[in-house]
């Protein structure tokens, strides 16, 4: 690391070491907790995608599901805000926002910036001068690398599969500086801090997360990765202190989730769960009992067909108990309230269950062991595992004073804190407490 990018925000803002999502933590779920300060239990996006019984299918988390106002929307009733988000995927960038009022900009299929609404008049110059064709056929060398050493990875670039080449290049540092680098630009082209309005902008880098898909969190591509991230929040840091001055600015750092390692290859056989057959498992013992039958299965909820039975519970329990005999299952938690543990972890299963969207039963695998998408490697979010949950959460600005906090916090607290903060009502939802302890004096 270098002096003054993460390292600049753990020894001079206010680092809460012990910050942890107490629920399941997929990408649009983490995203959707950080916007409402409330849990999954709330807000309703219970997981990327979910099952929905009227339409007999799968939907995908959108900003129309969120059931919970969010801090940017809270913000956008006052006139003089002026409400920014920048994402990776358009979807998660709505999830933050949760509101209207709020400019998105996303990273569409070619690579480009799009614009929700009217696109400002620079947008389209800026795309033609900063594409992603410099990054056709670029090496990933690592940092401080040797003027001989091999690429960690090639960008390679095919006219023929061009998807191909950009889930290369949104899960490296070239995608990942594209990002930063229209903050800035937006930064700049909107004299963000340097007029009359409250300017408050969200960067959500999906770089290291769809890189995480393909590696897992411990791969060497993910440390360098991460020290790319460590030079861009340091250019960041440069540019705001430049235009607005040390105490001209307030950056908070925070995170939707983390990531499994990914398991060896001697190892994934065993690791990686196939959904289909567990499914296929619980409902062969549900036919031999005469309970029911399994309608869906889409990790990590079980959704049943009840139809008939007075009391679901019953077959709901018949279900849990028939997936805990599955040697991947370590837990449960059905729609009734009946949990496989009664600790800390039925605390993180009911923070994550919605009783309409999660179905009938959640199940938990055991740690490490992973969803199988049938790619023969890779990792699966959404775990209740710390090292899925646990996430960096660092305030740093003139609004905050220096120092490390060890005890425990969540990540429903970010969006009070800010709140109060920026001396607006916390979002409608909001069960976290402000972290007052982060405050200067």
């Amino acid at each position: 690391m270098g002096t003054g990018g993460l390292r600049r925000l753990v020894e001079k803002g206010a680092y809460f070491a012990d910050c942890r999502h107490l629920a399941s933590t997929f990408p649009a779920t983490g995203i959707a907790t950080l916007a409402t300060g409330a849990w999954p239990s709330q807000h309703g996006i219970v997981a990327d995608s979910w099952y929905d019984r009227g339409a007999h299918g799968p939907v995908r988390a959108s900003d129309e599901d969120l059931l919970a106002t969010t801090l940017a929307a809270q913000l956008a009733a006052d006139a003089r805000a002026r409400i920014s988000v920048v994402a990776m995927n358009q979807a998660h960038g709505a999830l933050f926002a949760g509101s209207p009022a709020a400019q998105l900009y996303w990273m569409d299929e070619r690579g480009q910036f799009a614009a929700r609404g009217d696109a400002p008049d620079w947008l389209a110059d800026y795309n033609s001068a900063k594409g992603p064709e410099s990054a056709h056929a670029q090496r990933w060398m690592a940092i401080n690398a040797k003027s001989d050493a091999a690429a960690l990875r090639i960008l390679t670039y095919d006219a023929d599969r061009p998807q191909e080449f950009l889930a290369l290049y949104k899960a490296s540092p070239y995608g990942q500086g594209a990002q930063y680098d229209f903050l800035g630009e937006l930064i700049a082209r909107q004299r963000m801090g340097q007029g009359n309005t409250f300017d408050f902008v969200c960067l959500l880098d999906g770089s290291t997360g769809q890189l995480g898909y393909e590696t897992g969190g411990s791969s060497p591509l993910m440390q360098q990765m991460v020290l790319w991230l460590d030079r861009r929040i340091e250019a960041l840091l440069g540019q705001l202190t430049k235009a607005l001055g040390e105490n001209g600015f307030n950056l908070v750092l925070a995170a939707a989730h983390g990531a499994p390692p990914e398991p060896a290859e001697e190892s994934r056989a065993r690791m990686a769960v196939s959904g289909e057959a567990l499914a296929q498992s619980v409902e062969r013992s549900l036919t031999a009992t005469g309970n029911g039958r399994v309608e869906k299965y889409l990790y990590p909820f079980l959704y049943l067909d009840t139809s008939g039975f007075r009391d679901p519970e019953p077959v709901r329990l018949a279900a849990a108990r028939a997936a805990f005999e599955h040697r991947a299952v370590a837990g449960y938690y059905t729609a009734g309230g009946a949990c496989s543990t009664h600790d800390e972890w039925e605390r993180r299963y009911r923070n994550s269950f919605h009783p309409k969207r999660s179905g009938d039963v959640m199940l938990s695998y055991r740690a490490e062991y992973v969803e199988d998408f049938g790619a023969g490697r890779g990792v699966s979010y959404g775990s209740l595992y710390n090292y899925d949950a646990r996430v960096p959460l660092c305030f740093y600005g003139p609004q905050f004073r220096a120092g490390v906090f060890e005890s425990p916090v969540s990540s429903v607290d970010v969006a009070p804190t800010l709140a109060r903060a920026m001396g607006i009502a916390a979002p409608s939802s909001a069960i976290g407490r402000v972290l007052g302890e982060a405050f200067a004096e």
